[in-house]
């Protein structure tokens, strides 16, 4: 699916697909986009991540079994992030469910929105209603440690400090929007799920007040603060605590799609742990990592980080070694790995005024 900002971003956008979508990777260079993101205000296409409508008289019950944390209660005043697992416990996608007065509203990550859907329709044994609001709707996001002042400049100054994962249905510019308080990179963020036909004049107001960031600084400060990116992250046959995503699972629940498999990983504690690294150059992903010559692990995913100025990724290890401040040696180079937060977010000593 293509963005309907294309014909409004600059004319040396880098597109990219990432799954089902085509997404400005970036507009201009990262670290000019990184530097807007992490000190000012940067706003986000974010149309690449799709929007499922789950409706109908079991629609919560449905929810229930098919997100991995517990919805049960999840109000139209609220949001939450969840991982979708299958039978097996692999991770299918992680969401934001909005809750609604009929149902949930479902944010894909990024290039998903075909795999979700297709596993909620393969899931739906109460014959609820699922319906790709994508061609209606779309997302744009606002991040960074200021990003507050230009909710107050578009919209409204009181939804700047919304507590987070709140959500409020509001109008801009007289057009109905779901507005919420989020964020992937650890700064203020928000959320703005607009009707496709409203989102050109509010990305041109937002450009106003805000510098555009791509997808590419966007996961950059996600990787940073240790938020998981599905499409970096899961590979095949690893498990929710191999990736680190247990977080996303809440095992208390009754009974959920994957929760056997799970509860099998926790128990029996075997398999490998994700932890980040820095140093070196940036090596793909698969590339093995040695401990004293030995094979321990390998790369997941790895970049330059402009915040660091230096290669930062995240390796997959033996268990036991899945620890801050040890050496491995990755492509031939010294590594060191690190505790999360990787770069302190500047939104955490800036209060919202």
């Amino acid at each position: 699916m293509a963005t309907v900002l294309a014909n409004l971003h600059p004319e040396d956008t880098v597109y990219g697909q990432v799954g089902d979508s085509s997404v400005p990777l970036r507009f201009s260079p990262i670290a000019d986009e990184y530097k807007v993101l992490r000190e000012r205000a940067a706003v986000l296409d974010l149309s690449g991540h799709r929007l499922i409508e789950v409706t109908g008289a079991a629609a919560i019950d449905f929810a229930q079994r098919v997100l991995a944390r517990d919805v049960e209660y999840l109000t139209s005043e609220r949001c939450m992030m969840s991982l979708v697992l299958d039978e097996s416990g692999q991770v299918v996608d992680q969401v934001l469910a909005f809750g609604r007065e009929n149902g949930l509203l479902l944010e894909s990550s990024c290039g998903a929105g075909t795999r979700l859907i297709e596993h909620l329709r393969e899931h739906n044994d109460e014959d609820v209603e699922i319906t790709d609001r994508s061609r209606e709707l779309t997302v744009l996001g606002l991040e960074g440690p200021y990003a507050w002042g230009v909710v107050g400049r578009l919209i409204d100054g009181e939804l700047a400090s919304l507590p987070f994962e709140s959500v409020v249905d509001t109008d801009w510019n007289g057009i109905d929007i779901i507005f919420a308080r989020t964020g992937f990179t650890g700064e203020y963020g928000y959320q703005m799920i607009v009707p496709r036909e409203a989102a050109p004049e509010l990305w041109r107001q937002s450009i106003e007040h805000a510098g555009a960031a791509g997808q590419e600084a966007l996961e950059l400060a996600m990787l940073e603060v240790r938020q998981p990116i599905p499409r970096h992250e899961v590979t095949d046959g690893t498990s929710v605590l191999e990736i680190g995503a247990n977080w996303l699972v809440d095992i208390t629940k009754d009974a959920f799609v994957g929760k056997e498999a799970v509860l099998q990983a926790l128990e029996s504690g075997q398999g490998r742990r994700t932890v980040g690294f820095t140093g070196g150059s940036v090596p793909a992903p698969g590339t093995r990592v040695l401990a004293g010559g030995h094979d321990v692990g390998e790369v997941v995913h790895a970049v330059h980080s402009v915040g660091l100025d230096a290669t930062l990724g995240l390796v997959r290890v033996d268990a036991d070694l899945a620890a801050a401040g040890l050496e491995f040696t990755v492509d031939g180079a010294e590594v060191t790995t690190l505790t999360s937060p990787y770069i302190v977010p500047k939104s955490w000593s800036i209060p919202i005024i």
